[in-house]
């Protein structure tokens, strides 16, 4: 199992001095594609929390692959993402933020498969530390 920690990034925006912070915590490398990262959670423009599959082989920017969450508590569920940050990134919906904000935060691990045409990147992500993470996350957001 892997026990990496959640990572705290500051990315900068399009605008000038525009930043973002974020969380980030990488793929389970034992049971991950190599072209899966990891997770992004990061604070977005007027209060949002966006949520973020951080891959490492791009896919085209217009592109709208299928991302399906499997908890490792249950519950499956499948979005439509778009393409962030040239393309090695899918945002998810703003729904998906509310599993982050709670159910994510007493689940061990996040099974994460994106499809694209006929291309499929799977990765699994352990959710440990997310609660804290989640919180410090909040505090620096709007700074």
């Amino acid at each position: 199992m892997s026990t990496s920690v959640w990572k705290f990034t500051r990315t900068q925006g399009a605008k000038d001095g525009e930043s973002f912070a974020a969380i980030m915590k990488t793929a389970d490398t034992t049971q991950s594609d190599p072209d899966f990262a990891g997770l992004i959670v990061r604070c977005a423009p007027k209060g949002k929390i966006d949520v973020l599959v951080a891959l490492i082989r791009p896919f085209p920017p217009r592109s709208r692959p299928k991302v399906t969450l499997a908890a490792s508590g249950g519950g499956t569920l499948s979005f439509e993402g778009s393409m962030a940050a040239a393309g090695a990134a899918v945002l998810l919906p703003d729904e998906v933020s509310a599993f982050a904000a709670g159910k994510w935060q007493t689940t061990a691990s996040l099974s994460v498969v994106v499809k694209e045409s006929d291309s499929e990147i799977k990765g699994m992500v352990a959710l440990n530390g997310l609660r804290e993470a989640y919180h410090s996350l909040l505090a620096n957001c709007g700074q």
